[in-house]
């Protein structure tokens, strides 16, 4: 059997992050803690959605950076307001849905309606939804719809 999981290097703070990303997202649970000889957490296991993650706490020489995100993918505007506003606080908000937690890991709050929106059948109707996202921090899924439908 073959499995691939996300592998997330922090320096100290990989406990505390797992306790916040399982209480803030929907059927997330922590797996398994393997500890040092001090009782502190090194690795952390835990499962966001289905989606396998480890934490590690490697010590500093490699900070985070938003060369790669986590994307969690959502059925409606309540939703992407719940978890964007959770995620982002004491962070920083970016473009297009994305945004950088409290530690330094990147995610994109996203809506499953954007893949059509943005890969239509018709190239105006997704370039006015795409040229739309790209005036957004958090995604609105009525804005683009609608500027999809004018498109």
């Amino acid at each position: 059997m073959t499995t691939v999981n996300t592998c997330v290097w922090f320096d100290s703070a990989a406990a505390e992050a797992a306790d916040f990303y399982t209480a803030v997202v929907p059927g997330s649970r922590i797996v398994d803690i393997a500890r040092n000889s001090d009782g502190a957490a090194f690795v952390v296991g835990l499962e966001l959605a289905g989606h396998a993650v480890t934490l590690l706490n490697g010590g500093p020489g490699h900070p985070l950076n938003d060369s790669i995100s986590l994307q969690i993918v959502v059925d409606t505007q309540d939703e992407i307001d719940r978890l964007w506003d959770a995620l982002v606080e004491g962070g920083e908000p970016g473009p297009c849905g994305w945004l950088t937690d409290r530690f330094g890991l990147t995610w994109q709050v996203t809506p499953t309606v954007l893949p059509t929106l943005l890969n239509g059948g018709d190239p105006a109707k997704a370039l006015a939804a795409a040229t739309a996202m790209r005036t957004m921090g958090k995604l609105d899924i009525k804005v683009l719809q609608d500027a999809y439908d004018r498109g």
